[in-house]
């Protein structure tokens, strides 16, 4: 495995700059190609395109414009709904759950009425996938928000985290496991290195993937999320490492790959990477595409396991809404991480939204072939 410094060169600057500007995707060309000096760019009507990922644990939503190589984000909406609340014990949304859902869409459908959507996917995952009442869910949101929400599959959904966080992957990796925690679910894939890159699209380059139905909302609500203790976290990552079992048989040679790391996107590793950096304030352009060595994150563990409840809802990058499942969270990335060792995880603060994004975006050919990302 390369050492970091060498891993991670050249790669940096590049990500700082692009999220700095609210930009996803290739390294921009310069805007000023093709004019002459001090003459501005012609004005043209922006495209929008509207990204909604309705989780287990988030409501989240994504608006952008197509720009060059990548996307510009003009938008953004994320609210902790907990629809999945109970799910871990039954088989129905709630009612207190619903009402919070159909309020943070209501969010949602307002930014996405004050812009100029051209086209829009929304999504639901795990929780509507459960739930006996979720297609009934899913017409009452039809009927008084105005959103028509789809709820896809377990590999859709493995796809489009792919393809939303896949370019964070090192170029130099053999291959690389990418997976995304979830209220309800993780998906998990593993993906061949970058040989021929420019050829296969991220979709085109995964070797395996699974679905696992099991998410940091489900996950605490069986082992109890306020008070963990080490025997209580051992029991979960025991629980983690029997469902990913399948997995880990078919893609046991992805470890094994030269300078093979981990990529997870989800509220955890963004989660770990901000206390691991001791931030005051959740920063994402400070988080996303960052590394930690695995030794780092035995630390943050050790360090979380230490806390209650009430130390863990104090912590900027936790919070209380989300202080009673972090650890459920780290579980199963400790589950992960057993079964496929790495000396390097890489955090990716994008996921799904991206993905759907990307993905229509390529689909109306925005960009011309030779400049598509």
């Amino acid at each position: 495995m390369h050492e970091r410094g060498e891993l991670i060169a050249g790669t940096d600057a590049i990500r700082q700059q692009r999220w700095a500007s609210g930009r996803v995707g290739e390294e921009p060309r310069a805007p000023w190609r093709g004019q002459h000096h001090g003459q501005r760019a012609p004005k043209r009507q922006a495209r929008a395109y509207a990204a909604l990922d309705l989780g287990t644990n988030n409501c989240r939503l994504l608006i952008a414009e197509p720009s060059y190589h990548e996307f510009r984000v003009v938008d953004a909406f994320s609210r902790v709904v907990r629809l999945g609340e109970g799910l871990g014990l039954g088989d129905r949304l709630g009612e207190d759950a619903i009402e919070r859902t159909i309020g943070a869409l209501r969010v949602c459908k307002a930014k996405i009425d004050a812009r100029n959507v051209v086209r829009a996917r929304f999504i639901a995952t795990e929780a509507c996938r459960l739930a006996s009442n979720g297609p009934a869910f899913i017409e009452r949101v039809r009927d008084e928000v105005g959103l028509a929400i789809e709820i896809v599959d377990r590999e859709t959904e493995a796809t489009l985290a792919v393809m939303g966080c896949a370019s964070l992957a090192h170029p130099k990796a053999g291959s690389v496991v990418i997976f995304d925690i979830g209220g309800g679910s993780t998906e998990i894939a593993w993906l061949d290195g970058q040989t021929g890159a420019g050829v296969l699209s991220p979709a085109e380059r995964i070797r395996a993937w699974d679905s696992l139905p099991v998410g940091v909302v489900t996950l605490a609500e069986r082992y109890g999320g306020a008070k963990v203790t080490p025997a209580v976290f051992e029991d979960m990552v025991e629980e983690v490492s029997g469902r990913l079992l399948p997995f880990a048989l078919k893609a046991g040679a992805a470890a094994a790959a030269p300078n093979f790391h981990l990529l997870g996107t989800s509220g955890t590793v963004t989660t770990v990477g901000g206390i691991h950096l001791g931030l005051e304030r959740y920063d994402r352009r400070r988080v996303d595409g960052m590394w930690m060595r695995a030794s780092d994150i035995d630390d943050v563990f050790a360090r979380l396991l230490r806390t209650n409840l009430d130390e863990r809802a104090e912590n900027p990058c936790i919070g209380r809404d989300r202080a009673d499942l972090v650890l459920a969270g780290c579980a199963i990335l400790e589950a992960i991480r057993r079964a496929f060792p790495a000396n390097y995880l890489r955090i990716a603060d994008r996921g799904l939204r991206e993905g759907i994004l990307m993905t229509m975006m390529r689909e109306d050919k925005v960009w011309s072939r030779r400049e598509a990302p």
